[in-house]
């Protein structure tokens, strides 16, 4: 992966009360994933997961969305805010799950299954949301699912770990795009084991994009803020997490007599599990993307209302959305 360098800025320039005064001044909001670096959680206007980002995205008022996150979710927010202007960070911050799913190889595997009804998990392109009936992310995908009648075919795309435990969990036959999230699937199946060997009270907390040997240690499965919400009101002291670990930060902000560990890699430890694409989102690049108003999300309008149906659908069928409490507003 080539790295976009980061031009010399003044040693003198404090970024963080820079990044407040052009917010105001550009009307902008900053939206955060979980597993973005600390300090960019602390600095966003909203930090949460696909769904409630994307819920975000589409309400805002903002003339300016700055999307701390990976290119998929910002151009979700270009999606359903089409007039707004969205920048990211780093325009190479990508997603091995939208890299694993080309569009045209997508088209033809789409077109070999005329009687399925098409479900992508938001974490795919634009052109592949163009291609899809109903987009899902990970906290609404069971809920959409136990909507469609028990006879409807299914193709589920691109995450087959995903699409494997909602198949497993619903009793229902679906077939699944091959694609799997880099980062979920470096835990290690043997080195967990040891790990709960050696903390016998702690629960498992684990994110469906994992592998069926991770998901089946676990006490608890689901998206990013169910496992938020899980190890904020579980009485364990110690909870062992099977996700991106810079959502640790959010747990030991809301917990912080408890212990988090991150489930470890194939080495033993959880290093390896950091994602690398988040990672090129740093405080100097929201700096300068918010300063300069680019690299911009721009999106051809045909694609762009063809992918908006199927996120429109999702918002339709998706559970409501909760208090903003719920979310971490932070700067505002």
């Amino acid at each position: 992966m080539t790295l976009q360098m980061t031009p010399p800025l003044d040693p003198g320039l404090d970024i963080m009360d820079e990044i407040g005064r052009l917010r105001r001044e550009k009307n902008a909001v900053i939206l955060a994933h979980y597993y973005q670096a600390p300090e960019i959680q602390d600095i966003a206007d909203f930090v949460g997961d696909s769904l409630d980002l994307s819920r975000k995205a589409a309400a805002t008022d903002a003339d300016v969305i700055v999307f701390c996150g990976v290119r998929f979710m910002a151009e979700v927010a270009k999606i359903l805010s089409p007039g707004k202007t969205v920048v990211l960070p780093d325009m190479k911050a990508g997603c091995s799950l939208e890299d694993s799913c080309p569009p045209d190889d997508f088209r033809k595997f789409v077109e070999a299954h005329p009687d399925h009804m098409v479900l992508s998990y938001i974490n795919c392109s634009a052109a592949v949301k163009a291609l899809t009936d109903i987009i899902v992310t990970s906290s609404n995908a069971e809920h959409i699912v136990n909507q469609l009648p028990a006879d409807q075919k299914i193709i589920f795309a691109p995450d087959r770990h995903l699409g494997g435990y909602l198949s497993r969990k619903l009793n229902r036959d679906m077939v699944l795009w091959p694609g799997t999230c880099i980062v979920h699937e470096q835990f290690s199946e043997k080195e967990l084991v040891k790990l709960m060997a050696r903390h016998p009270d702690a629960p498992v907390a684990a994110h469906p994009e994992c592998p069926a040997q991770i998901v089946r240690h676990a006490s608890h499965v689901g998206s990013t803020s169910s496992i938020l919400k899980f190890a904020s009101e579980t009485d364990a002291e110690t909870i062992i997490v099977a996700t991106e670990p810079h959502i640790i930060h959010q747990m030991e902000k809301a917990s912080p007599h408890k212990t988090f560990i991150g489930a470890p890699g194939a080495d033993g430890n959880c290093n390896c599990n950091t994602c690398p694409f988040m990672a090129l989102n740093t405080i100097e690049k929201l700096y300068l993307c918010l300063r300069d108003l680019t690299p911009t999300i721009e999106l051809d309008e045909t694609v762009r209302v063809a992918a908006e149906r199927p996120l429109r659908r999702m918002l339709e069928m998706s559970p409501q959305a909760g208090p903003a409490k719920d979310l971490s507003r932070i700067g505002a």
